[in-house]
């Protein structure tokens, strides 16, 4: 069971819809195109969609297995008490000083450039389940971290 916002569950929605009825059905007439142009054995352009064809299938049946075990979070149950999925939390490098804020969010939604890092990181690890002035150690690849929370919100 994967738990998500209803934003990100929206969105899964729409890249698959957009797959199914745009994507694929371009790449089905690329290989028709492809195969009336006659000898399929050297045809590049018939091998090519074909290969497409079999990349976007598999990335349809990943979305519609996320999706089937997906579970949109229901906000109102939450605390804004301990780090937890959905939650937007403010941490200091205790070393450097330097303030950041991200959303913990689930693997699929997780986009940096958004500010979102996933609950399977480990900094959304080390911040699960933890209280406004609390410090965590992190260890990442960069070497260990130590931080401290400065607020909790939803």
């Amino acid at each position: 069971m994967e738990y998500m916002s209803q934003e990100g569950y929206d969105k899964l929605v729409a890249e698959l819809h957009e797959l199914e009825s745009v994507e694929l059905p371009r790449v089905k007439d690329a290989i028709a195109e492809a195969r009336d142009k006659g000898d399929l054995s050297e045809n590049y352009e018939y091998h090519a969609a074909k290969r497409e064809q079999g990349r976007l299938l598999g990335r349809i049946r990943f979305k519609q297995r996320v999706l089937a075990n997906a579970r949109v979070m229901d906000m109102s149950r939450l605390d804004g008490e301990t780090v937890q999925l959905l939650s937007r939390v403010t941490i200091t490098n205790v070393a450097s000083g330097k303030s950041m804020t991200y959303t913990i969010a689930s693997p699929h939604e997780a986009n940096l450039r958004e500010g979102k890092i996933s609950l399977k990181s480990p900094i959304g690890e080390a911040l699960m389940g933890k209280r406004v002035g609390d410090e965590v150690e992190v260890h990442v690849p960069a070497g260990l971290l130590n931080l401290r929370i400065d607020n909790i919100e939803l």
